[in-house]
């Protein structure tokens, strides 16, 4: 399969880091994999990711989904010619999970010219589904200079 890729040599390190002052710190929300037509990262469960019953908060859930979708959409356009802003995003949360480390998978569903769908399935360690959300990206030109 050919990568949906923009720049077919993404460098994960790259990819990888923390970008500080970001939710992805804050979260601890890394990304770990590129495949020619997926992204995958993950999110620890603990004290940052719980909601009060000790469980994984839908929002750090949907905030994994956003920042895996996000990615996605940004490594499939020129960022010199455009760029990407979330439009919508939904989430059904369908099991819990107390602790450990969650992996999100982002797929495209759709990519246009000026939006993208795509779907992203969150699993915990024993690869039980946790959370399925769809992002919506609007694709926009850069401003001129």
């Amino acid at each position: 399969m050919s990568s949906i890729w923009f720049n077919k040599a993404i460098q994960l390190e790259e990819l990888s880091q923390h970008f500080p002052g970001t939710m992805m710190e804050a979260l601890d929300i890394r990304i770990t994999e590129v495949g020619p037509d997926y992204i995958r990262g993950t999110m620890p469960v603990d004290k940052r990711t719980h909601q009060p019953y000790g469980l994984l908060h839908g929002g750090a859930s949907v905030a994994l989904a956003e920042t895996l979708g996000s990615f996605a959409a940004m490594l499939v356009i020129d960022a010199t010619k455009q760029f990407c802003v979330g439009q919508e995003i939904n989430a059904n949360h369908i099991r819990g999970v107390r602790d450990g480390l969650v992996t999100g998978t982002a797929r495209p569903y759709y990519i246009g010219k000026t939006s993208h769908v795509w779907g992203i399935e969150i699993r915990d360690p024993e690869e039980k589904l946790v959370c399925i959300s769809r992002l919506t990206m609007a694709i926009r030109d850069q401003p001129a200079k």
